[in-house]
């Protein structure tokens, strides 16, 4: 081949404004905000467009073993149910269905339609300003690095010779999974083993921390009680010690300060459910001056890296909590970087849940946290059980928990129970608008809802005035006036 027809044979240079690198949820979004406002748009995707379907595929199974447990636990409300019949095949068919549901809104064909161009393939600095694709170059005035993170096995002597499920795979089996080890107490963890055990499998959550670690230790231990009650056998603060194939299955060795000695417990299958690792390693960010660590790309409250082109977004930035995060992200980045608005991220600002059985949410600071930062706080706390709703549904597990200053400005909002998912949306609005738990007991909230909990809570900062000599005297004097 002559040097001109090699030439003709390399594609031009792709000069977009941005840059996006990864199509899962996050990247999805800014592609398909800067592209929807005319803006030139190159998106890279290695795998599959829309990412990873475990949260997706999590959430299914968690609906499923929902309708389940509803039919055991109706004999509390008098209706009788009859036998419980799981047809796992019919259970595959619901996740798949819901999978389904997904592809229109994440296919190249929908993303081309808005003017983008798509390229499959892995992507890796060469420079500063330059991206390869295979013999693709793009030199953008912007890049975005949406690639997320993956979920990681942890360094355990024999995993890697053991077949090991993730949350998508598990979505893919058509026969249950008789007797299933979940390694890893995240949120997704729990979720799949409380799941998986309602759908009939013998579960067994072990943990190197305790569960969930990151949330809320009182309301997590509402959650271990329920766990513990359906059947799930829990091993947490171990040190796992080995992996080994077995006839059966899998089988696990580990040792505990609790037991005192090594333990083994054996599976038909394992989930691996650590906390996800930033995917990061195939961009040869080194190449592009771009600071990075096992947390993901270094990015400043504006989301940029140390190279002034190139921003982070999502699990790329080593950010916890899923879709919901990656979407602000994307949507602080088309603010800066398209229209040279300020705007931060406040990682306390976005909610966070975890889909058990009760439910846990939260958002804002935790109770120690706010104690280190604010120093004089209050800890609010209401019931369920005080809820005529919760009473009726016979949902009583869980609490409402506010933390805040000594005025009384939210800072932090802890729930487990019934609906947290759904409770934490009005105090995510609180604390945005900077709200106080009196300006929230003034809330009408409809009757009678789960909701009227979370006003409980929040009147509950007045409860003390009541007490105070001035303001009785105050009373005392305007009654004279009839």
């Amino acid at each position: 081949m002559s040097d001109s027809a090699a030439s003709a044979a390399k594609p031009a240079v792709l000069t977009p404004d941005l840059c996006v690198i990864g199509a899962g949820t996050a990247g999805l979004s800014i592609a398909t905000a800067a592209a929807a406002f005319g803006v030139p748009v190159v998106l890279v995707e290695r795998d599959r467009i829309g990412g990873d379907v475990g949260g997706t595929a999590t959430t299914a199974l968690v609906a499923a073993g929902a309708a389940a447990q509803a039919i055991r636990d109706s004999g509390r409300f008098g209706v009788a149910a009859g036998e419980l019949a799981i047809d796992y095949a019919r259970v595959h068919d619901h996740v798949q269905r819901v999978l389904a549901a997904a592809v229109p809104n994440a296919s190249s064909e929908r993303m081309t339609a808005l003017g983008a161009i798509v390229l499959r393939g892995e992507g890796r600095f060469i420079s500063r300003s330059t991206l390869a694709v295979g013999e693709q170059r793009i030199k953008a005035r912007r890049f975005v690095i949406a690639t997320g993170a993956n979920t990681a096995a942890p360094a355990i002597p024999g995993l890697g010779e053991v077949p090991c499920l993730t949350a998508a795979t598990l979505a893919g089996l058509t026969r249950r999974p008789e007797r299933l080890l979940v390694l890893g107490g995240s949120a997704a963890g729990a979720a799949l083993a409380q799941a998986m055990r309602r759908l009939g499998s013998e579960v067994t959550l072990i943990d190197e921390a305790r569960l969930l670690s990151g949330e809320d230790p009182e309301a997590v231990s509402i959650l271990r009680r329920a766990l513990l009650r359906e059947g799930i056998a829990l091993h947490e603060q171990v040190e796992l010690v080995q992996a080994q194939a077995v006839r059966s299955g899998v089988r696990l060795t580990f040792a505990s300060a609790e037991a005192g000695a090594e333990q083994t417990v054996e599976g038909t299958h394992l989930l691996v459910a650590a906390d996800p690792r930033p995917a990061i390693e195939a961009l040869d960010l080194e190449l592009a001056g771009i600071a990075h660590g096992p947390d993901g790309v270094k990015v400043d409250r504006r989301l940029r890296s140390t190279n002034r082109r190139v921003y982070a977004i999502g699990g790329a930035a080593g950010a916890p909590g899923g879709g919901q995060v990656g979407e602000e992200h994307a949507r602080l980045v088309l603010r800066n970087a398209l229209f040279r608005l300020p705007g931060r991220f406040e990682p306390a600002a976005v909610p966070h849940v975890t889909l058990t059985r009760p439910e846990l949410a939260r958002i804002g600071l935790s109770e120690d946290e706010a104690r280190s930062r604010a120093g004089a706080i209050r800890v609010l706390r209401w019931p369920y059980a005080e809820s005529e709703r919760a009473q009726a549904e016979r949902v009583t597990d869980g609490f409402v928990k506010l933390v805040t200053n000594a005025k009384g400005r939210v800072l932090g909002v802890s729930i487990v129970g019934a609906g947290a998912g759904e409770l934490i949306a009005t105090w995510s609005l609180a604390l945005r608008a900077g709200m106080t738990a009196s300006e929230m007991a003034q809330l009408v909230m409809p009757h009678p809802t789960l909701p009227e909990i979370s006003k409980r809570a929040a009147t509950s900062f007045l409860v003390p005035m009541a007490t105070k000599p001035g303001l009785r005297r105050l009373i005392g004097f305007l009654r004279r006036f009839g």
